[in-house]
């Protein structure tokens, strides 16, 4: 059996050499250089790029072979370039499906459940969105924990092609040290300049540098704590950077279908070409005119759409045609096997799904939703982690600020995942299920209840209510 401990070990110490052996900017230098030049680093852009719509067919261009036998751009073509983004509709079906809705933050510790709830409000959920859709993109989304220029507990997100992490460990479950490297536009005078910004993070605090031409320098200021109270300056015990994963592995979304949505857009776009290349349905044969090598056939029949052609037996010239018929349902097959495959590689739901036609049954509803149920736990199992993490500098937050110690207390994070339901059914099972299971379960489980505490609550005013009224019709008996 392998000795994960052992590896862990081995990795720490040849980080540690080193970080001995090079100055901590010739360090920075060449992490950031090993980091541009990774695959990891080409995964995140791509993910983010097919999410914007930036695809490879953008860069497609028609070609023919040439005299020489070797392919040449031809520019008096059409080159239709069409994307269709089932990626896209993909990474947002996950993202909503998972993160929708807000989550529920529950504890048996009622002040620490509203102390809870001023940091996971919708200004959170917002960015818990975006940080998912980061993961799905990317591998993996990062949230940082600030306080701001009013001393105020705050979070933002850092982009994951930003953040060069250094992992104390092979699961990659604490850090030791963080690199931003970013790009901000700069004025010289009327010059507009891009400078490359670098922030080293460790427990220390936060050093500020300068990337150029592949040397970090310093710049002012060159550094600064995490927190600053009363003029003094404070740091964390533990970096302030959690890390979303979408997966153990790390991997962006677009690992599982990047060949494929190629192929969508290519067939697409090939067909659109031969619509548009009506004069070319109908090659002309040109009979007993100059001959030609065939580099000149190739290009001449995929340039202009006709050859020509010597007669063997001496008859005079004329023009023949060949037509060439376009099966528009070949094409058809193909861009809809295409998609198919993108959505299960994606692990997402064909919303038009035979299945959901008519009254659909819970069965088939969760037929159809069980790849992207079953990725999305996943997903939660990896939030959940991260979520823990979080919590631990909201507790100390609100211990050093002496709104209490609830380091040792526990907390329930529940995501309300958005899949769509036979709700006659589900009321019909919660009836059945009164005295048999508490109230406050049954109403968490209510299709038409997004609040369970303000529900609960409802539900006792109105029974005081009821006890009120029918005081006042039957008073007490007179002792």
């Amino acid at each position: 059996m392998f000795d994960y401990s052992m590896q862990d070990r081995a990795i720490r110490i040849i980080e540690e050499g080193a970080r001995r052996a090079l100055s901590p900017r010739a360090f920075i230098a060449r992490e950031i250089q090993s980091f541009k030049s990774s695959p990891t680093y080409s995964q995140m852009l791509a993910g983010d790029d097919y999410y914007t719509g930036k695809h490879d067919i953008l860069k497609k261009v028609r070609t023919a072979i040439g005299n020489d036998g070797n392919l040449i751009e031809i520019d008096n073509l059409p080159n239709s370039q069409i994307v269709d983004n089932q990626y896209k509709k993909a990474v947002k079906q996950k993202v909503n499906y998972l993160v929708g809705k807000p989550l529920t933050v529950r504890s048996d510790d009622e002040n620490y459940s509203v102390a809870l709830q001023n940091f996971f409000n919708r200004k959170f959920h917002k960015s818990l969105k975006a940080i998912t859709k980061d993961s799905l993109n990317c591998g993996l989304g990062w949230l940082y924990i600030y306080y701001n220029e009013h001393g105020e507990f705050s979070y933002k997100r850092f982009r994951p092609w930003e953040i060069i992490p250094g992992w104390k460990d092979a699961d990659h479950t604490e850090l030791d040290y963080v690199i931003r490297v970013y790009d901000v536009i700069h004025y010289n005078g009327s010059t507009e300049e891009t400078l490359t910004k670098v922030e080293w993070y460790t427990v220390e605090g936060v050093d500020y540098y300068e990337y150029t031409n592949g040397a970090v320098v310093p710049c002012e200021p060159w550094h600064s704590d995490y927190m600053n109270i009363n003029g003094n300056g404070f740091n964390w015990e533990r970096l302030p950077f959690v890390a979303f994963k979408y997966s153990e592995e790390e991997l962006p979304l677009l690992t599982c279908c990047k060949s494929l949505q190629d192929g969508l857009n290519q067939i697409l776009s090939n067909f659109e070409d031969t619509m548009l290349e009506d004069q070319r349905n109908t090659i002309l044969v040109l009979v007993n005119y100059d001959g030609e090598n065939l580099g000149e056939f190739r290009q001449n029949l995929a340039t202009y759409g006709a050859v020509k052609v010597r007669s063997m037996d001496g008859a005079k010239g004329g023009v023949d045609t060949l037509s060439v018929e376009v099966n528009a349902d070949n094409y058809k097959a193909i861009a809809d096997i295409f998609r198919k495959a993108i959505i299960e590689n994606c692990m997402a739901y064909d919303a038009k799904d035979e299945r959901m036609s008519g009254t659909p049954n819970q069965m088939n509803i969760q037929s159809m939703y069980n790849d992207i149920e079953m990725d999305a736990r996943d997903m939660e199992t990896e939030f959940q982690a991260s979520l823990e993490d979080l919590t631990w500098f909201i507790d100390a937050h609100l211990k050093n600020t002496n709104q209490g110690d609830y380091f040792n207390t526990g907390v329930d994070y529940i995501f309300d995942t958005d899949m769509p339901m036979d709700e006659s059914t589900t009321i019909d099972n919660i009836q059945k299920s009164v005295g048999i299971i508490s109230t406050e379960t049954l109403i968490s489980q209510h299709p038409w209840v997004t609040n369970v505490e303000s529900e609960l609550s409802k539900l006792s005013e109105e029974e005081e209510n009821k006890v009120d009224q029918y005081s006042t019709i039957i008073p007490n008996p007179i002792e």
